[in-house]
């Protein structure tokens, strides 16, 4: 029997959060869903999806994907 690695990845959105246990394959996969500018972060540090995908699953510790702060004048 093979052990799946699995890590919590919390998904914001203007809508609230979804919290799953997601393998490095899932999580990779709902990164690139994701429309427009989207920050990841990894064990807290904000990583590229490039960057996630060499990560160590067995360390990674919470994966965070958010919508991006758009800063801007009035």
């Amino acid at each position: 029997m093979t052990d799946t690695v699995t890590t919590t990845v919390e998904v914001a959105s203007p809508a609230g959060h979804e919290t799953f246990q997601l393998t490095r394959d899932q999580t990779l996969n709902l990164v690139n869903e994701q429309e427009g500018n989207t920050w990841v972060f990894a064990s807290g540090q904000l990583v590229q999806p490039a960057q996630l995908a060499d990560t160590d699953w067995e360390t990674v510790g919470t994966v965070r994907i958010t919508p991006g702060l758009v800063g801007g004048s009035y």
